[in-house]
């Protein structure tokens, strides 16, 4: 999907998630749903260094997804031809997904800004080795699925492989 292009979007109804969720394990079916259900995602601390995964990611994602770098100290510059945008609030339209590259302290403050929205996004998906219990467990209380630790440029192809099979 390229970045000018538009889906249709709904408000998203305040779903029904289960506060007992094993963030040690996810099924296949958990993390596909997601994914098959988003079209716009917003990456929090998106890097223009190509050696950063976050760059790399972004790269990756934006094959088929709608995706906004959050950076402020970049915001007004574009990486990898996307507009960034200083935070969740100044963008253009409402995300499914936020992608957290940041680590796991930080990542509550980007959920407590997640939950803030006037818009809820139907996931928040924390980047590897990222994990942050109490802020998950704040945002599946507003129906908001959470996937930690984990890489959707790990998950997608993974996913394809065993769906092919």
């Amino acid at each position: 999907m390229k970045s000018t292009d538009k889906c249709s979007w709904q408000p998203m109804k305040l779903q029904k998630v289960d506060k007992n969720m094993n963030h040690d394990h996810y099924s296949d079916d958990y993390i596909q749903g997601i994914l098959e259900n988003t079209k716009t995602i917003a990456l929090v601390g998106a890097s223009n260094k190509p050696e950063r995964a976050s760059f790399r990611v972004l790269n990756y994602l934006l094959e088929g997804y709608t995706v906004y770098p959050i950076n402020p100290g970049q915001a007004g510059t574009e990486i990898a031809g996307a507009k960034v945008y200083a935070s969740l609030t100044d963008l253009p339209e409402p995300v499914d997904m936020v992608d957290v590259f940041r680590n796991s302290e930080a990542a509550a403050g980007v959920i407590d800004e997640v939950i803030a929205l006037p818009t809820l996004p139907k996931a928040i998906w924390l980047q590897l080795g990222v994990r942050n219990d109490e802020a998950a467990a704040r945002a599946e209380d507003k129906g908001i699925k959470v996937v930690m630790d984990r890489c959707p440029k790990i998950e997608i192809p993974r996913l394809a492989s065993v769906t092919a099979s």
